[in-house]
């Protein structure tokens, strides 16, 4: 049982399941207190230990499956050990022949009954970074790395078929009819692992579709079918709405001098005036502003769209402790400076003519945050939320999400605001579907009303 437990965990490892050594003694010490042949419970208390939140439940569910039911023991399927030395030399003779090809070998460990070696070979695939190119760039590194373990396994399957039916040719019909045919079925789950989907489970996503219609006509028109005195309007508006918004924002964080007397930290306030409470404090602190950073999409599909929600973080500043703003087609440029140092027209204006933001270039999702991954990761913290405004759509370039997924566990939310209709999403170039799963919220935002709606859930 505690080799069996053993062998699990290193594959949960290889797979990039984190597991500790304090949780593999814990889970082992526990198992003296449940039935392990009761599937339930054993699986259970693996899962309690193994999988620490609900994004690690779905990876674990995947593992122990192909660990303790696709992986089962070829004495399940052939009790009478009939044909397993033959086909034990069959899968040396092809491993023979294999020579030094890895991906061969590893499926071959795979057939053997040892998944480690091939699981190694996925996570390579899924974490494989794309090969810089100025001339052409794609995401067809990944592709064809997949494409060859794929093609590695129709040789092997066709190996298995030969075998099968040249011991059926020697007048032993069904002698290794069973162990090729599980083999066959090994072959079948490797394949499943090579092309199925491996986004992580995101049941705590929150898409948000409804909002308040604050203002009609003006309110729903899409930012990108305004007219210029539209525009005009919408800005008016936007001014008015940010002045309640600082009004209300000013009165909430300075209100420190309410909530239950803090008696202890009161006293020793008193030490400095003769014992005399002249200081006193309170238990209830004020709220603390979090930090922004936004990334925003300004190529000209979004742009109307960015420049708006540009204007509204510009003029909200002042409800949050810092705002970092960059701008995006391929690479992510800091554009921070300009809005502090500028008033928002200008600075809009600026962004567009003092900047080397190639506007010419295809829009490159994963490029932007290879670079930002690269170069201001330090920017995220607990208490930075991360806002992307974009459509997502990638022009079939590598989207990179991994790297988003990263971004995520150092920041407070990461949310999306995509200006595209929610029925377009995920569909031609859209990776939204991909990007959602690493995401705390999502939700379009193509007219004022929505915009309003989330800056308001923001901010209060």
């Amino acid at each position: 049982m505690l080799n069996l437990i053993l062998n699990f965990v290193s594959a949960c490892r290889t797979s990039d399941l984190r597991v500790s050594t304090a949780e593999v003694i814990d889970s082992v010490r526990q198992m003296e207190l449940v039935n392990v042949l009761d599937e339930d419970q054993f699986r259970s208390t693996l899962r309690a230990n193994f999988a620490k939140s609900r994004r690690e439940q779905r990876d674990f569910d995947r593992l122990y499956n192909l660990f303790f039911h696709d992986m089962r023991p070829d004495t399940e399927l052939d009790p009478e050990n009939t044909g397993k030395d033959e086909m034990r030399k069959a899968l040396e003779q092809m491993r023979q022949e294999a020579g030094d090809d890895e991906i061969s070998q590893a499926i071959f460990d795979f057939l053997g009954g040892d998944p480690i070696p091939y699981l190694k070979e996925i996570q390579r695939l899924e974490t494989q970074a794309e090969e810089a190119s100025k001339a052409l760039k794609s995401n067809l590194s990944q592709l064809s790395s997949r494409l060859e373990v794929m093609l590695r396994i129709n040789q092997a399957r066709n190996r298995l078929l030969q075998f099968q039916g040249h011991n059926d040719a020697k007048g032993e019909p069904g002698k290794n009819q069973g162990m090729a045919s599980h083999m066959i079925e090994r072959l079948e789950v490797a394949n499943r692992m090579l092309t199925q989907e491996t986004r992580p489970h995101n049941d705590g996503l929150k898409q948000v579709n409804r909002y308040d219609k604050q203002y009609s006509g003006l309110g729903e028109r899409p930012f990108s079918n305004l007219t210029e005195i539209e525009i005009e309007q919408m800005r008016s508006i936007i001014d008015q709405l940010v002045r309640k918004m600082k009004d209300i924002m000013s009165r909430r964080y300075a209100s420190r001098n309410k909530g239950k007397l803090d008696v202890k930290k009161t006293l020793r306030n008193a030490q400095r005036y003769l014992g005399v409470p002249i200081e006193i404090s309170y238990r209830q602190r004020p709220l603390r502003k979090s930090k922004i950073v936004t990334l925003c999409d300004v190529s000209g599909s979004v742009w109307s769209a960015a420049r708006f929600m540009l204007n509204m973080i510009y003029s909200m500043q002042d409800c949050f402790s810092d705002v970092k703003s960059f701008a995006f087609v391929a690479g992510p440029t800091n554009i921070t400076d300009i809005f502090e140092k500028h008033e928002v027209n200008k600075a809009i204006e600026k962004v567009i003519t003092d900047t080397d933001i190639n506007f010419d270039a295809h829009t490159d999702y994963g490029e932007m945050l290879t670079q930002f991954h690269r170069d201001y990761l330090n920017l995220l913290s607990k208490k930075t939320t991360l806002i992307i405004v974009g459509d997502a759509r990638t022009n079939y370039h590598n989207p990179c999400e991994l790297l988003l997924d990263e971004m995520r566990s150092k920041c407070r939310r990461v949310i999306w605001l995509n200006p595209e209709p929610e029925q377009f999403w995920g569909t031609g170039d859209s990776e939204m579907n991909t990007y959602k799963a690493y995401c705390h919220e999502v939700r379009p935002c193509r007219n004022l009303n929505q915009l309003i709606y989330f800056i308001e859930d923001l901010v209060f």
